[in-house]
């Protein structure tokens, strides 16, 4: 009886390693995944918010240089 709740133990330990293991993996892919998304959407997004308006009065002061 013992030597069954042993090898039980040792499989669920087993079992139980695995498991960390790639809920350590998952957390990696979504960690890099956030970064990827940070990098490709919300930087853009803040360049914009000063590149635009720099534009806009570039453009705008050239409209006006030609007298429109």
């Amino acid at each position: 009886m013992e030597e069954e709740i042993k090898r039980r133990l040792d499989a669920q330990d087993e079992l139980l390693s695995k498991t960390y293991i790639s809920v350590e993996k998952t957390r990696k892919y979504f960690l890099a995944t956030l970064i990827i998304n940070l990098v490709v959407f919300v930087v853009p997004l803040v360049i914009l918010i000063f590149v635009l308006p720099w534009f806009f009065n570039t453009y705008i002061s050239a409209l006006n240089l030609n007298g429109i």
